[in-house]
């Protein structure tokens, strides 16, 4: 390969070798020794799940959406962002059920961007609080 090399007065174009560069691979593209975090937002999707229903997530059915016609339609727990959809469908999960999540949420979940260790983050804070609600 090579590259052009102007001179000072931009008059002559010479071709010259390009410099030999060393490539070093990175040790690790994505460490795996960060901590797990969730941002401010993301917590109050969790702490907003607690109270829904697991109806809320599924979709209105033929016969659900007839009668939003005809009463007032009920208030949609769906969420505009997809990942944040993922994070209040799998906080919803684990405040029902603890850990038994089926696996297509799982997917999604990690799908929409969350690693494995926010996951168990997510899990073991509601654990928490399920069981300190318990003991109430």
């Amino acid at each position: 390969m090579a590259y052009l090399m102007l001179d000072d007065d931009r008059s002559v174009v010479t071709t010259a070798p390009l410099p030999a560069t060393v490539i070093t691979p990175c040790a690790d593209p994505l460490p795996t020794d960060a901590p797990a975090r969730l941002s401010a937002l993301e917590w109050s999707v969790v702490a907003l799940a607690r109270k829904d229903r697991l109806w809320s997530l599924d979709k209105p059915g033929r016969i659900a959406k007839a009668m939003a016609v005809l009463f007032k339609p009920p208030h949609n727990h769906m969420l505009a962002d997809e990942r944040l959809e993922a994070l209040r469908r799998i906080a919803v999960l684990g405040w029902h059920y603890g850990y038994t999540i089926p696996t297509e949420e799982l997917k999604r979940f990690l799908h929409a961007g969350f690693s494995p260790a926010q996951y168990e983050l997510l899990m073991d804070s509601i654990g928490v609080a399920r069981l300190r609600s318990a003991q109430r």
